[in-house]
């Protein structure tokens, strides 16, 4: 280990081992320490203090100087460490994790982590740290990186009046006292306010009270000359005793009991407080038992290798999730050591080196420049990753995309000569998306339209519906909107005031635009799925929930409902075309079919299925399509299932390309394989003239 400087005290790095120690077992298991997530807190409270101390010891330098020197010494600590996490990472992603809708945010965090921003990225997805996107991203936890990095930009600012003298000492006392009180007043008020959880929990605003509580505690000991420890300990027990009691109660009481959804206020509140009490007290006196214990050799190594630990626990672990997974004893035993092997190496060749090497003694204004220099250049390495991947992943996802993802890319290279310009349309409540053909010569245009609506199987069509607006030439409009599926048959498991607003903005838009002899598709998963992308379904329950006498009754129920929805079109003379029940699948053929993930525990009811087992959960929503189209002049069903399911088994597979991406969306090649047929489709009902009511 580094030689000790005289300014240090092991119990700081005692309380750094706890924080660590409690954010790597809740993310191992959430269930073993429920609020370990609020040892970030602990680290907030710690770094305000510890960084103040750090200045404070530091002979006085003011001007351009003074914050060349600050920012240096910040980027040292930070930095280098950080950039090669970064970019291991973006390399071991770019090689193992497809893109896919759990993985979507992940690389733009990444991006942004080099430059401190991933918070704000996070805070704009609309997705909780307690998220299945988030749990899969494995640059989530930079986000605590990025609300001490903005606060280092205004901590100099606020401090710059300490080293001034008495007057300067209370004058930035005052300054971080209004500050923090503000970040603490606006947090309070962001928690009563609701629905705003995810921007209060990622948010600098909403945390700056964290880490300036700990600037305000280094200030108040100062001042009252209570920084420094006495020559010689008090011995025994003091009126600090129960304080110190208290202070590591309040500390295990919050990384114990906080909930998701209530931090950093109110929940984190008690670790703060705690951390607070327990470095006010032990710097005074150390020597107590609560002292000792946090200064044992065990707790201070752990507390000095603990941004390492940070750095790299979070995409061990989510590296592990996307292979092998991490719900054994095995598989955990194996991420924890390899947490512990590459944060030994970072700390021991490149933060130890960087930090203290003689070698690296350049000028601080030179530090900073080069610095930066390096984390733009990060920066854009990561982002040279990952337009790379389809080149050097090692997933048959990412290097097939084209079969994998129902993007069209291909499109243009089949029909160099046609154009099809894809935009979106303002609808009320939300907007579609419009398909036209553009520049196609020799290719007449069908005089009819088609409008597709459903759910998010309704928008996994978008490579069949571009290829359809190259062939036809027809104007396509497609609304979607996940979960929302029209005459989706599942009403009975409960109202959805969302999806019924979005029903009726949808048909009122194709109301007002379709014309006789039009087509309208409802797509949409009318099956219950066996499988999430991030987690499996007991199928046993899932088929008795679906083929329940509740269930049945609800779609009854529903089909009447549909009719009479669906009615004002189809007198029309506008074709209403219900897609039949698609296979689910048990497993998500993206995630299961590499050699390093087809293990997986998410894999394990396998990727195929029993045709006969498919039939069954399709039979009840099938007779009730079956009744609605009855029901309206001119309706017809389309089944895919043939095409997908030719034989005694439903695959994820034909001919080696994939049918599905997750266990019920279509894949590129799946759209394809279906677009003849959906043709053939549109040209029986073209064979028929619509007649329209009088």
């Amino acid at each position: 280990m580094q030689e000790r400087s005289p300014g240090y005290f092991p119990h700081i790095d005692g309380l750094r081992a706890i924080a660590v120690l409690a954010v790597i077992l809740y993310h191992l298991k959430a269930s073993w320490l429920p609020g370990g997530f609020t040892g970030v807190d602990v680290f907030f409270v710690i770094s305000g203090f510890v960084v103040s101390a750090s200045v404070d010891r530091l002979p006085a330098v003011g001007g351009w100087a003074g914050l060349a020197r600050f920012y240096a010494r910040r980027m040292r600590r930070i930095a280098p460490a950080l950039v090669v996490c970064l970019l291991v990472t973006a390399m071991l992603s770019a090689l193992l994790i497809p893109e896919s809708w759990l993985s979507e945010t992940s690389d733009k965090t990444g991006r942004m982590a080099f430059v401190g921003l991933s918070n704000w990225v996070l805070a704009s997805t609309g997705n909780d740290y307690f998220s299945p996107r988030t749990e899969f991203n494995p640059y989530t936890h930079t986000w605590s990186l990025g609300v001490e990095e903005q606060f280092y930009l205004l901590f100099p600012l606020l401090f710059l009046a300490w080293a001034k003298g008495p007057r300067g000492r209370w004058l930035s006392l005052g300054l971080f006292g209004v500050a923090t009180v503000a970040s603490l007043g606006y947090a309070v008020f962001r928690a009563r306010q609701g629905g705003h959880e995810i921007d209060a929990f990622y948010l600098t605003t909403t945390r700056f009270w964290q880490l300036g509580a700990g600037v305000l505690l280094f200030q108040l000991l100062a001042l009252s000359g209570r920084f420094t420890p006495p020559p010689v300990p008090p011995r025994g027990v003091s009126w600090r005793s129960p304080l110190l009691l208290l202070s590591l109660l309040a500390l295990g009481y919050g990384l114990w009991s906080a909930r998701p959804g209530h931090s950093p206020w109110i929940d984190g509140l008690w670790p703060v407080l705690g951390t607070l009490g327990l470095l006010g007290l032990l710097q005074r006196s150390p020597g107590g038992w609560i002292g000792r214990a946090l200064g044992t050799t065990p707790m201070v190594t752990v507390g000095r290798l603990s941004y390492s630990l940070y750095l790299w626990h979070w995409p061990v672990f989510v590296l592990f999730r996307w292979t092998v997974g991490l719900e054994t004893l095995a598989t955990g035993a194996a991420a924890l050591l390899c947490v512990a092997l590459l944060s030994w190496l970072s700390w021991r060749w490149v933060e130890q080196p960087l930090r203290h090497g003689a070698r690296w003694r350049v000028s601080n204004a030179r530090w900073v420049a080069v610095g930066l220099g390096v984390l733009v250049l990060g920066a854009g390495l990561q982002t040279a990753l990952v337009k790379t991947q389809q080149y050097t992943s090692l997933s048959v996802v990412s290097r097939a995309s084209l079969d994998w993802y129902p993007y069209a890319k291909g499109l243009k290279k089949e029909r160099p000569e046609c154009r099809v310009r894809v935009r979106n349309v303002a609808v009320a409540g939300g907007q579609a998306r419009l398909y036209e053909r553009g520049e196609c010569p020799g290719r007449s245009a069908s005089t009819r339209q088609l409008f597709v609506a459903g759910d998010s199987h309704a928008l996994a069509y978008h490579e069949m519906l571009q290829r359809l607006a190259v062939l036809d030439g027809a104007p396509i409009r497609l609304y979607g909107s996940g979960g929302c599926a029209l005459v989706g048959l599942r009403a009975w498991q409960g109202p959805n005031p969302a999806c019924e607003a979005y029903a009726r903005n949808v048909l009122a838009d194709i109301q007002s635009r379709a014309q006789p002899g039009d087509v309208v598709l409802l797509a949409g998963l009318r099956l219950p799925r066996l499988s999430e992308q991030y987690a499996l379904f007991d199928v046993a329950q899932v088929r008795a929930e679906h083929l329940s006498e509740a269930a049945d009754a609800g779609r009854t129920a529903e089909v009447a409902h549909w009719v009479e929805q669906l009615t004002p079109l189809a007198e029309r003379g506008v074709r209403i075309v219900l897609e039949a029940p698609k296979p689910v699948l048990p497993a998500p053929p993206y995630r299961c079919s590499d050699v390093f993930n087809r293990h997986n525990p998410i894999c394990a009811h396998g990727m195929t299925i029993a045709r006969s087992e498919i039939e069954q959960l399709r039979a009840p929503v099938l007779a009730g399509l079956q009744q609605v189209a009855a029901g309206l002049p001119g309706a017809s069903i389309w089944d895919p299932m043939p095409l997908l399911c030719p034989g005694a088994q439903c695959l994820p597979t034909r001919d080696g390309k994939p049918l599905f991406f997750d266990g019920d969306h279509l894949s590129g090649y799946g759209n394809r394989l279906l677009l003849p047929d959906f043709q053939a489709h549109l040209r029986r009902l073209e064979a028929t003239a619509p007649a329209a009511s009088p």
